[in-house]
C-alpha cells in the first residue's frame, strides 16, 4: 500500500511544485499565523515524502493549504478516521451528563435507508428490516458506530398500544437476532424486563413474553389496557429476536383510553 508521504509527494508533483516553493509557501502560512510551526523546511518536505516522518499537525495543515487537500483526507492517509470519533469516544464512559461537541457537517457516513416498500402499512407493527428497498449513505458522524444495514429493524404501528407507555405507537425498534430466547426472570424493575419482536400468522407483534408449556404468552403492558395474546410454540409464533434500542416520539396527541 502506497505509504502517506509518497501520496503527499504525488500530489505535490501534479501540481508541478518544487520543494522550494513548498517552503516559501508555507513561510507565507507561519507568517499570517504568527507560528513559525507551520513553516516546512526543504530538508523536513524530503524526509515526509522519502522516509516516512510524520509531519506535525501544523506543517500537515500548511501541506493541505498548499495542494488543495482535504484535510479529513490527509488524516485518513495516515490512519486517522475521523469519522471514527464518535465512535471510539464510547470506549471511554463518562458518568456525569455532558454535551457531545462532534459536529455533523459532513464528516464521515453511515447507512440509512432510503426507500421503503410502498406497501407499508403503519398502523400495523411490523418487521421493517423487509420493508427495506433501497439504502444509501448519510453523512452523520455522531452515528457513524452504528452498523444500521446490519441490524434488524421493527416499526410499531400507530395503532400498535401493547408496550405503552414503554414503547410509543410509531416507534422505531433495533431487534438483536442473536437473543431470541425467552428469559424467565432475573430482572428487577419492569424496565429490566426483556421486550420481544415476534411474528406470527397474522403479522407481527412486540411484548413480554413468557412460555407455559406449549404456549407463548405476548403480556402486555398494564397501562395500555391490551389483552395477552396467546399462541402455540413454536407452531404459531416465532421470535425474532429482543429489542435492544428504540427511537420514539414523546408528543403523541392521542392516548390508550381515546384510542377506539
Amino acid at each position: 500500500m502506497e505509504e502517506a508521504g509518497q501520496k503527499l509527494k504525488r500530489v505535490r508533483e501534479r501540481l508541478g511544485l518544487r520543494y522550494r516553493d513548498v517552503e516559501e509557501a508555507s513561510l507565507r502560512i507561519a507568517e499570517k499565523y504568527r507560528n513559525p510551526e507551520y513553516a516546512i523546511a526543504l530538508s523536513r518536505l524530503a524526509d515526509i515524502e522519502n522516509k516516512g516522518t510524520l509531519p506535525s499537525l501544523y506543517r500537515l495543515y500548511s501541506l493541505c493549504a498548499i495542494y488543495r487537500l482535504d484535510l479529513t483526507e490527509a488524516l485518513e492517509w495516515y490512519g486517522i478516521e475521523l469519522s471514527n470519533l464518535a465512535a471510539d469516544s464510547a470506549l471511554v464512559p463518562i458518568e456525569k451528563t455532558h454535551v457531545i461537541g462532534f459536529g455533523v457537517n459532513g464528516q464521515g457516513s453511515v447507512q440509512i435507508p432510503l426507500s421503503l416498500d410502498p406497501g407499508l402499512d403503519l398502523t400495523r407493527t411490523t418487521y421493517l428490516s423487509r420493508m427495506i428497498q433501497k439504502w444509501g449513505k448519510l453523512p452523520l458522524m455522531l452515528l457513524s458506530n452504528v452498523d444500521l444495514k446490519n441490524h434488524r429493524y421493527g416499526y410499531i404501528g400507530t395503532d400498535d398500544w401493547t408496550m405503552y407507555p414503554l414503547i410509543m405507537p410509531g416507534s422505531l425498534v433495533v431487534i438483536d437476532e442473536t437473543r431470541r430466547k425467552i428469559a424467565s426472570g432475573g430482572w428487577a424493575s419492569e424496565f429490566e424486563r426483556p421486550i420481544y419482536f415476534l411474528e406470527h400468522r397474522g403479522g407481527y407483534a412486540c411484548g413480554w413474553c413468557y412460555l407455559t408449556e406449549n404456549q407463548l404468552v405476548i403480556q402486555p403492558h398494564p397501562a395500555s389496557m391490551c389483552p395477552p395474546a396467546i399462541f402455540s410454540y413454536p407452531d404459531e409464533v416465532d421470535v425474532i429476536g429482543q429489542v435492544s434500542g428504540l427511537a420514539m416520539r414523546l408528543d403523541l396527541e392521542r392516548k390508550p383510553n381515546t384510542r377506539f
